[in-house]
């Protein structure tokens, strides 16, 4: 039985002290007991010789330092895991919240787990189709790869994030495919937004949902994406799944983490936040991947809105470190009604070349996805020069890829939020848009795709 103390010195905020304790570790979860014989959960933050700091993971009202007390259990915060998780609701500490039963682990696993060892690691090469042109034709994702969405406040990376939950699959297999959604920090409207998304879609069966609203305790948002990795992990190597992480929004997981740093009276790093952020964001993003031996994978997508619309501030400019890429939305395209709004020039997959060409996607992929980059950066730059000297001053070609960009971003780009497309489909389409420029333009592209695919569509 874990030794009582009814030592608490004072609570200030979230944080607590306890004096005269012995035998407590770093990070070791707590039970503080009120007088009511309320049970709430804690956390080692510090140890100084036998005082300690704990942080509350719900509120503070009503700890009445004389009469409450603390226990150390031994252990770090720990999940139950068990494939009956799958078409399950928890809040961000892992307890079921969908009305269900509690879930019966198969085993309890620490939340924190480990990065991957680099040498166990297998090479991420294949396709995974999302449903989604702007990524799957021109930001390939791969699986066991990290492939961040970087928005700003207001766009819908919301709707983006839940189309891909639903739409994402591996094709020509009949693997298990699984998403461990997390979302921390949002609001209730936007909680109740892709529960039912999932529901209305049957996407929710093969779906394990953490939930962590903006109202509940910042330590909680600190777990959730752990809680959802643990889970993760267990689908993917013990149960052979390949499952799609989506971890939306990190920017309230970076803030709860300064939050926290503060509270402590750390000192601070750049804008505020610790220094040891760009540590504790890698070892939450190196947990995906693909291990040698093992059936399963792990992928994922984290989703930040950028503050003040600004890739270099410090949490995309962290993230983009460590994750191989970026998918961007842009408000420019936002206010022009494109759905979904993805900016395709500064995106980049870094491992898209691995996982597509013959065998995974089409052949012809690789030539066409630079082709179409080519052909649409030239088509905005047209359309810049035709806003400042005016239609008159363009050439007849220099129009022709004005015009391209222009149905680009209409057809290609703008898919709704509900269409999905295979890859079949999304190369068809860029085909039928080369179609619109002569072919002695299409300098990218192979003569044999050309002689098969220009201006069949």
């Amino acid at each position: 039985m874990p030794k009582e103390y009814r030592t608490i010195q004072e609570v200030a905020g979230p944080l607590m002290m306890v004096k005269g304790v012995e035998g407590v570790a770093f990070d070791e979860l707590g039970e503080i007991e009120l007088a009511s014989g309320e049970k709430r959960r804690c956390k080692v933050l510090e140890v100084d010789g036998s005082e300690v700091v704990v942080q509350l993971y719900e509120n503070a009202a009503g700890i009445n330092l004389s009469n409450s007390k603390v226990r150390f259990l031994g252990r770090s915060m720990e999940l139950g895991v068990s494939g009956d998780m799958l078409g399950r609701v928890f809040d961000g500490l892992g307890r079921p919240i969908d009305d269900g039963p509690e879930i019966l682990p198969e085993e309890r696993r620490d939340i924190n787990g480990l990065p991957m060892n680099p040498a166990a690691r297998v090479y991420p090469e294949e396709f995974i189709q999302t449903g989604v042109s702007a990524i799957d034709g021109l930001n390939t994702l791969v699986r066991g790869q990290k492939l961040p969405i970087f928005s700003c406040s207001g766009l819908p990376h919301s709707q983006l994030a839940a189309q891909i939950a639903r739409q994402a699959k591996v094709r020509g297999t009949d693997e298990n495919f699984a998403v461990v959604f997390a979302a921390m920090g949002i609001t209730f409207e936007e909680s109740n937004y892709f529960i039912e998304s999932f529901k209305e879609t049957g996407a929710i069966d093969r779906t394990v949902l953490f939930i962590n609203l903006a109202n509940d305790p910042a330590v909680e948002r600190i777990s959730t994406p752990r809680m959802a990795l643990t889970a993760a992990e267990y689908l993917a190597f013990e149960k052979d799944m390949h499952v799609l992480v989506i971890l939306t929004d990190i920017t309230n997981y970076a803030d709860a983490l300064r939050e926290i740093s503060a509270a402590k009276k750390e000192v601070p790093g750049r804008r505020g936040y610790p220094g040891y952020m760009y540590t504790d964001l890698a070892t939450m993003y190196e947990r995906a991947g693909r291990q040698r031996g093992k059936n399963g994978s792990i992928t994922m997508i984290p989703i930040l809105t950028m503050p003040e619309d600004d890739k270099t501030h410090p949490i995309p400019d962290l993230t983009g470190y460590i994750t191989e890429g970026q998918v961007i939305l842009s408000r420019e395209l936002y206010r022009k009604g494109l759905q979904p709004p993805i900016d395709v020039l500064p995106s980049l997959s870094r491992l898209k070349d691995k996982g597509i060409g013959e065998g995974k996607t089409r052949a012809d992929h690789a030539n066409t996805m630079n082709q179409l980059f080519a052909a649409y950066s030239r088509g905005k730059d047209a359309k810049e020069l035709m806003t400042i000297l005016g239609e008159a001053a363009l050439t007849e070609i220099d129009l022709k890829y004005a015009e391209f960009a222009e149905a680009f971003e209409k057809e290609y780009v703008s898919q709704g939020y509900t269409n999905d497309r295979s890859i079949e489909e999304t190369l068809t389409i860029g085909w039928k848009l080369l179609s619109m420029l002569p072919r002695a333009e299409l300098k990218r592209i192979d003569d044999k795709f050309l002689d098969e695919y220009y201006g069949k569509q």
